[in-house]
């Protein structure tokens, strides 16, 4: 309770009129960032040993929902934070975390991550960007697609082929760590309707050449430490989701109860009012439950794939539905910016699409939890 009490405290200061300001720029949050950097809530899920505080996934995610609760949802802690610092803590070389992770823990390192092309979506075995080795480096080529915040980070952790399996002909992965301005890099924006401070960009690969020594975890087995990164993703995602319907659901019921029409009692004593939104906290409620339990598998070291997917695929619901209730009740001013909701409509909608879609949850648990065939 602490912790969310001292992290809703520092994003008061800032407010959501300060996450507008940056999405209409694509300036990042650094102000708020720093702020939660120096006061260690960058760190909670790295170990002591390389700068952060050793608490866990759970910990974290408390700091990012609060975040979006105080309407700055923060798409950099789920790639920095949730990605990179775990594939880091659990796969990388001793080196390598000693050099990345205190960075990471203190916000003064940030990372994205580049794994999805045009051709390559959720099928990340059929990555077409290769790695060639050559000498003491590898050679690569190949284009990502819709690569949050590129312009903003220090390093991206790079996914890209390095080999074939002679017997399924899906690719071989490897994992690196590669820097933004390295020669033979550029990149072009994609122009979206996402109101983040987060841009979009592809980015082309042209003979880019990376030290050996920045492989992370073992070459063509990039699978395991890249699905270690993707269920910590899976819940800080989630909890962007339940952090903005918080924050919707407590802006509707203000609103709703000082509202009147035709001179009589406040709009929020309506049940056509009120039903929506008790259905849109009990809807958050039960995202929430599954996101705090997939926090604490992740923690505890048990398998947390099936109640990460289920908790990315439900927050994304309820968020997306507290949001769009809340901006139903307000009626016309749902819409106007002043109010602070209509503009969050894509990024928590974007969370049923990406990092991953609600199809391929749905898919991933009739496959692996209810033992039906594979259906793609």
């Amino acid at each position: 309770m602490l912790l969310r009490e001292t992290v809703a405290r520092i994003v008061a200061k800032y407010g959501h009129d300060y996450y507008q300001k940056c999405s209409a720029t694509g300036a990042p949050m650094q102000a708020l960032w720093d702020e939660l950097g120096r006061n260690g809530y960058l760190g909670l899920n790295i170990a002591e040993e390389y700068g952060g505080s050793g608490a866990g996934l759970t910990q974290q995610a408390i700091v990012s929902e609060e975040l979006a609760a105080g309407g700055c949802p923060e798409l950099a802690m789920v790639l920095s934070q949730g990605i990179a610092g775990s594939v880091f803590g659990r796969h990388g070389t001793e080196e390598q975390k000693r050099q990345y992770l205190p960075g990471i823990a203190s916000g003064e390192k940030k990372f994205v991550f580049a794994l999805t092309e045009p051709d390559a979506g959720s099928n990340s075995h059929n990555v077409s960007t290769i790695a060639t080795r050559d000498g003491d480096d590898y050679i690569v080529k190949g284009t990502k697609y819709y690569i949050s915040g590129i312009d903003h980070c220090d390093h991206f952790l790079l996914v890209a082929r390095t080999g074939t399996d002679e017997k399924t002909g899906r690719g071989k992965l490897t994992l690196f760590v590669v820097d933004p301005d390295v020669e033979g890099l550029t990149r072009e924006l994609i122009p979206t309707a996402l109101s983040a401070p987060e841009r979009q960009f592809t980015l082309f690969f042209d003979n880019v050449r990376i030290p050996a020594e920045r492989v992370v975890g073992e070459v063509d087995k990039g699978l395991m430490p890249l699905f270690d990164g993707l269920n910590p993703e899976r819940v800080l995602s989630a909890v962007i989701c339940t952090g903005i319907a918080r924050y919707a659901i407590e802006k509707a019921c203000r609103y709703v109860k000082e509202r009147t029409v035709w001179g009589t009692a406040p709009i929020g004593s309506y049940q056509a009012v009120q039903h929506p939104l008790a259905a849109a906290k009990i809807e958050l409620e039960a995202a929430r439950g599954m996101t705090w339990k997939a926090a604490a598998l992740y923690d505890a070291g048990l398998p947390a794939g099936e109640a990460a997917n289920m908790a990315k695929y439900l927050a994304s619901k309820a968020g997306h539905h507290a949001l769009d209730t809340a901006i139903q009740v307000h009626g016309g001013n749902g819409l106007a910016l002043e109010y602070g909701l209509a503009d969050l409509w894509s990024i928590v909608r974007l969370q049923q699409i990406a990092p991953v879609s609600s199809e391929m949850v749905l898919n991933h648990i009739a496959q692996h939890t209810l033992g039906l065939p594979r259906s793609y």
